[in-house]
C-alpha cells in the first residue's frame, strides 16, 4: 500500500527542539523530522516514521536470533519485588529502579534487565538434560531512573532492548552458547554497516565470570576504553593495572620530615620540595615520586551493612587521579563519593592536605597512621603501583609539613589494593602486548557469561544424565535496539538532515510530485504504482498547494536514501533521481526507473 504524505501522521520542524543538546544531532534530527516526540526527561513517544525504522533494526535482530538458535519470548515491564529481592538486586540497583505499590501495597518495578524472570521461566518449564542447551530472547522495554538522561535516545529512562538468555548444563556447554551470541553480535552490527571494537568489561551488577562491550569508536561515546596494537582491549573499568616487581629495601635512605607551607596542590609540592630538599640520586623530584591520599565516603547500598557510611583513604600516585567508575567497580554496591568536611571532622587523625600513611619519630622509627590496624581505624588501599621498596613523598600528619623517602613495606603498609586511578595511554597492557592508547566508544551491546549467580539463587536445577540434580549455568546478551537507532542517525546525515542506510529506512523511494500541473501528479500516482507493483516501500508526497522548496526539505530532513521527483520534465517522460548517500542526482526516463530503483 501506498503511503500518502497528504493524510500521513507527519509534522516535521524546521526549527532545533529546545531541550536537544547541541553536540547529538541525531536527537535534533530525529525529532525534527518527526521519528519521536519527546514526553518527560530520557522518555518519547514513538510516530509513525519512528516505528518503520525501529521495526526493521528488530526484524535484523531476530533474523540473526534465529539464526543462533533462540527462541523469541516476551514478558512484562512490571514485575513483583520477590524475585528480584532474591537475587539481592532489589537493593543493588539502588536509585536506579522504578519502584511502585499496586493497591494492596505489594511492591513492584519496571525491570531494568529481565534474568530473574528468565530464570524463572525456565525453572518452571525445564527440569531435564534433554531440554538444554536453550536460549531464549525478546525485544522490549527496559526503565532505569538515569540521574542525567541525556542524548534523545542514547541515554533514555525507558529504551527498547534485545536481551536473550542461554541455559546450559555445563561450563563448556555455557562457552559454546555465548560464543553463539557473539557471533551473532558480530552479523547483526555488520549488516547495519557499524564499526564495532569488542573490549572486556565489568559485569557490574549482571555479575559472572566473563563480560565484553561491543563499542562503536565515537567522540560523543560516554564510555573510554583501551587498546593495544598487540590485541588487547577492554574498558577503562576493566583494565587492570599490571603490578611491578617489588625492590630492595636494604640501603634505602632513612624518611627526612620537612616544612612544606603553602602547597596545597601536587605541583606546588614538587616545587617546593626541589627548592627545599636534594634528592640523592640527583635527579628532580616529580609528581610521580608523590604519594597522595585520597579520601573517599563509600556508603553500603545493599546487605547487612546497607546504610553504612564508611571512610576510606587510597594512596596513589601524586601524578594520577581517581577514576570514579573503577571506584564504583572497586567498590562494587555502594555509592562512592569524595568525603565531605563532615566527614573528616569525624576522623581528626586525617589532616587535609597533610594526610600520610605513617608518622616518623625523632629517631626515624615510623608508626602507622593509616589501617585497620593504626591509630585512626580507617581503612587504607594503595594503586598497585605502590610495590614494597617504592619510595615516596608524602604528607606527615602534621600540618604544613611532608615526609621524603617514606618506604612502601618498611615504614607503611596497607589493608589491601585499590586499582581505581585513571588509565593514561601509554600504560602497559596487562597481557604483556605492548603500550595502550585511549578512544572514546559508546556500547551498542554487551554479553555476559553469567555462570550459576542466578540459577542457584533462584533454584533453578535440571536432573544431569546420571539423575542427579545440578544447578544451570547461563549467559546473558543485550543489545540496545533505540541506542542503535541512534547510532545510525548521528552517523548517517548531513547538513540537510538524515539519510539512513537502506536495510533500515523507512522506505525504499521518497516520491516527490512539485508543479501546479494535474498532469504532474497524475505521472506521479501512475509511477507510485509502478514502483510499489515492483516491490519497493513508497512514501509518496502527493501533497497539493505545498512548495517544491518544502517538499525537497522534508525528503532531505526525513532521510530516505533515494529520492525520486516528477516535476516540469514529466511531460517529456523525465524525472530525477536523487541518491541521498552520494548527494548525486540524475535525470532518468519515468519509464526505466522501477527497474533502477530494484537492483
Amino acid at each position: 500500500m501506498i503511503t500518502r504524505l497528504s493524510n500521513y501522521f507527519l509534522k516535521t520542524l524546521r526549527e532545533d527542539p529546545a531541550e536537544a543538546e547541541a553536540e547529538v544531532a541525531s536527537h535534533k534530527l530525529l525529532v525534527r523530522a518527526g521519528y519521536i516526540r519527546r514526553q518527560s526527561p530520557g522518555v518519547f513517544a514513538w510516530l509513525p516514521l519512528g516505528l518503520r525504522v525501529k521495526g526493521k533494526l528488530e526484524q535484523i535482530v531476530r533474523e540473526e536470533m534465529a539464526a543462533a538458535g533462540a527462541h523469541e519470548v516476551h514478558f512484562p515491564a512490571m514485575l513483583p519485588r520477590e524475585m528480584y529481592e532474591a537475587t539481592g538486586r532489589w537493593e543493588e540497583y539502588g536509585d536506579a529502579l522504578f519502584r511502585l505499590q499496586d493497591r494492596h501495597g505489594a511492591d513492584h518495578l519496571l525491570a531494568p534487565t529481565h534474568e530473574e524472570p528468565f530464570t524463572l521461566m525456565v525453572k518452571d518449564l525445564v527440569s531435564s538434560y534433554k531440554d538444554l542447551p536453550l536460549t531464549l530472547f525478546q525485544i522490549q522495554d527496559k526503565y532505569r531512573d538515569e540521574a542525567r538522561p541525556r542524548a534523545g535516545l542514547l541515554r533514555g529512562r525507558e529504551f527498547t532492548m534485545k536481551d536473550a538468555y542461554s541455559f546450559d548444563v555445563t561450563d563448556e556447554g555455557l562457552a559454546e552458547s555465548y560464543q553463539k551470541q557473539r557471533d551473532a553480535y558480530e552479523r547483526i552490527f555488520t549488516r547495519l554497516g557499524l564499526e564495532y571494537a569488542i573490549v572486556s568489561a565489568d559485569a557490574g551488577a549482571m555479575g559472572g565470570s566473563r563480560s565484553e562491550e561491543f563499542l562503536l569508536p565515537t567522540e560523543i561515546g560516554e564510555d573510554t576504553f583501551v587498546r593495544s596494537a598487540g590485541g588487547y582491549a577492554a574498558n577503562v573499568e576493566a583494565y587492570v593495572t599490571p603490578v611491578p616487581e617489588s625492590l630492595p629495601i636494604e640501603g634505602l635512605p632513612a624518611p627526612v620530615v620537612y616544612d612544606s607551607p603553602d602547597t596545597p596542590t601536587i605541583d606546588t609540592l614538587v616545587a617546593h620540595t626541589n627548592a627545599v630538599l636534594k634528592r640523592e640520586d640527583g635527579r628532580a623530584w616529580t609528581a610521580a615520586d608523590t604519594l597522595k591520599h585520597v579520601v573517599l565516603a563509600v556508603t553500603h547500598v545493599a546487605g547487612e551493612l546497607a546504610g553504612e557510611r564508611e571512610i576510606v583513604v587510597v594512596g596513589l600516585p601524586g601524578d594520577r587521579d581517581v577514576d570514579m567508575k573503577r571506584a564504583e567497580v572497586v567498590f562494587a554496591g555502594c555509592d562512592i563519593e569524595p568525603a565531605t568536611a563532615a566527614d573528616l571532622a569525624k576522623h581528626p587523625g586525617l589532616l587535609r592536605g597533610y594526610i600520610g600513611a605513617a608518622r616518623v619519630a625523632a629517631d626515624g622509627s615510623t608508626t602507622a597512621v593509616l589501617g585497620t590496624e593504626s591509630e585512626t581505624g580507617v581503612r587504607y588501599l594503595l594503586d598497585p603501583r605502590i610495590v614494597p621498596g617504592t619510595s615516596w613523598v608524602t604528607g606527615a600528619n602534621v600540618d604544613e609539613q611532608h615526609v621524603a623517602y617514606l618506604v612502601a613495606g618498611r615504614d607503611f603498609t596497607a589493608d589491601g589494593i585499590a586499582d581505581l586511578s585513571d588509565v593514561r595511554a601509554g600504560d602497559p597492557a596487562p597481557d604483556g602486548s605492548g603500550p595502550i592508547e585511549t578512544a572514546r566508544g559508546m556500547e551498542i551491546g554487551h554479553v555476559f557469561q553469567l555462570g550459576r549467580k542466578y540459577a542457584e539463587a533462584l533454584g533453578l536445577k535440571v536432573l544431569d544424565q546420571n539423575g542427579k540434580l545440578v544447578t544451570v549455568t547461563m549467559g546473558s546478551y543485550g543489545i540496545g535496539v533505540t541506542r542503535i537507532m541512534a547510532v545510525l542517525a548521528e552517523l548517517n546525515r548531513d547538513d540537510r538532515g538524515l539519510i539512513w542506510p537502506r536495510q533500515v529506512a523507512p522506505f525504499d523511494v521518497h516520491l516527490v510530485a512539485t508543479g501546479r500541473d494535474a498532469g504532474i501528479f497524475e505521472t506521479a500516482e501512475e509511477l507510485a504504482g509502478t514502483l510499489e507493483a515492483a516491490g519497493l516501500d513508497v512514501l509518496f508526497d502527493d501533497r497539493p498547494k505545498v512548495s517544491p522548496g518544502v517538499k525537497f526539505g522534508d525528503a532531505e530532513l526525513i532521510g530516505v536514501p533515494r529520492v525520486v521527483v516528477v516535476g516540469r520534465d514529466a511531460a517529456d517522460g523525465i524525472a530525477e533521481v536523487w541518491d541521498r548517500a552520494t548527494g548525486e542526482k540524475s535525470k532518468v526516463a519515468i519509464a526505466e526507473i522501477a527497474a533502477l530503483l530494484s537492483k
